[in-house]
């Protein structure tokens, strides 16, 4: 039976003692989600913990911020996921250090000790150890994030409108978008497509074609997960869309005005959108020598971190190599589900874990969409662009959501904006607290 047995002056994370081994796992992303489901109906406790009672659809942060959807349909309450599944119990907190020995985390609210730990903590936007950046840019890894890029899109086209000077005006209006991955691209696409089919109706008193959108990336392509015709066909279709794209160029300073970059050029720009890439989450506990490049934690086959049997790591967190990788695996969506699985059916088979299956990534393609019509995937035998690959992204985008009011939300959505080049969802909604309110209430 697991208990919490923690000394009396320890308070204790209260959770139903069980016959059953206790499986803790720290994450509900697409990894931690995946491994919970699947315990659930076996012979395990199964806690999960996040510091959001909500699991997020990441790929379409983008849409969020650019009023193409509502954040409700792109979250999924974790309680009502596990609503059918009593072995299964959630605690939205922060897990703030692992005590590997003890069998032991602490959180805010208490400690709780685990027979198996999986960290599926994710990671974080990178911005490379430039302090300044992270204070003025904007990220793109959470819901509350897009939706301060929505907020502040918004108000500064509505302070443009009164704006006379010209330099303050073009601050209001450009936008710099760092990062050449699939979130720049999308986001980039999806701002062209927003500056050519709703400013001239929602703001006909603005000139559109002021509007510049930069994209600047670091190294000679875009795309770099993808084929050589993928990354240049994306590029076609932003130069098609007016979107200005630098290569080899990094981004040095920005001051919240202006932006730096390392060919010595400036510009003005009162939004930089980051997505230049992202950095492991840290857990305090764990030993140094179990973290590589980008703060990942090195992991086996079967996802053990390194002198660990009992504690393993899953999805963008874990640095895995094998033949196919041996830098480690993307840190995509498909991985961390994977990773889910296996870990999973390895926990849920009886004896010892050499009879457990070692993970082997199966690529399922990489996708990325830049707009209407427009979009390249690199499927395993076969390569497409343009509007079918556009209607893939779609309907495997669609089927990835948690919960079928989601997936009738999203379509109806996308299906109404097809047909009218427009959305309805083009809402400032201000947080009551200043600290994240782009402009004053007063």
């Amino acid at each position: 039976m697991t208990t919490n047995t923690t000394s009396d002056s320890t308070i204790q994370l209260h959770i139903p003692d069980s016959t059953y081994p206790r499986v803790v796992i720290v994450g509900a992303g697409f990894a931690g989600l995946e491994l919970a489901k699947r315990l659930a109906k076996g012979p395990f406790q199964v806690v999960v913990i996040d510091k959001n009672n909500y699991h997020q659809f990441q790929p379409l942060f983008y849409q969020v911020a650019m009023a193409g959807l509502e954040p409700s349909s792109i979250v999924f309450p974790i309680r009502k996921m596990f609503q059918q599944m009593p072995n299964v119990h959630f605690r939205m907190t922060a897990v703030e250090a692992v005590d590997t020995g003890a069998q032991l985390i602490t959180t805010p609210l208490g400690t709780l000790t685990y027979d198996h730990l999986v960290l599926a903590i994710g990671a974080e936007t990178n911005f490379f150890g430039n302090q300044t950046i992270a204070e003025k840019a904007i990220p793109m890894k959470s819901v509350s994030e897009a939706l301060y890029l929505r907020n502040t899109l918004l108000n500064d086209f509505e302070k443009a409108l009164s704006t006379v000077d010209e330099a303050e005006r073009h601050g209001l209006l450009d936008i710099v978008v760092v990062g050449g991955g699939p979130t720049g691209v999308e986001v980039s696409g999806a701002l062209a497509e927003m500056r050519k089919y709703i400013l001239p109706k929602d703001y006909p008193e603005l000139n559109a074609q002021e509007v510049e959108i930069m994209l600047v990336e670091g190294s000679p392509k875009l795309l770099n997960g993808m084929s050589e015709v993928s990354s240049v066909t994306a590029l076609k279709y932003l130069q098609n869309l007016n979107v200005t794209v630098k290569f080899e160029t990094f981004v040095t300073n920005y001051d919240g005005e202006w932006v730096e970059m390392s060919d010595g050029t400036r510009t003005r720009a009162n939004k930089v959108i980051w997505a230049a890439g992202i950095i492991g989450n840290k857990m305090k506990g764990l030993s140094e020598g179990s973290l590589t490049r980008g703060n990942r934690i090195v992991v086996n086959r079967y996802n053990q971190i390194k002198d660990l049997e009992n504690v393993y790591a899953i999805g963008d967190i874990a640095y895995m190599e094998e033949e196919a990788y041996p830098k480690g695996h993307p840190q995509v969506a498909q991985v961390a589900i994977q990773q889910g699985k296996n870990l999973a059916k390895n926990l849920l088979r009886s004896g010892s874990p050499e009879k457990w299956k070692p993970f082997r990534y199966k690529d399922l393609g990489s996708m990325a969409t830049v707009g209407r019509n427009r979009a390249v995937a690199d499927l395993p035998h076969y390569r497409t662009q343009g509007a079918f690959a556009w209607f893939i992204w779609l309907f495997v985008h669609l089927f990835q959501l948690v919960g079928f009011k989601n997936r009738i939300i999203v379509f109806v959505n996308w299906v109404w904006n097809y047909l009218t080049y427009d959305q309805s969802l083009r809402l400032i909604i201000r947080p009551r607290n200043p600290k994240y309110n782009p402009i004053s209430e007063e």
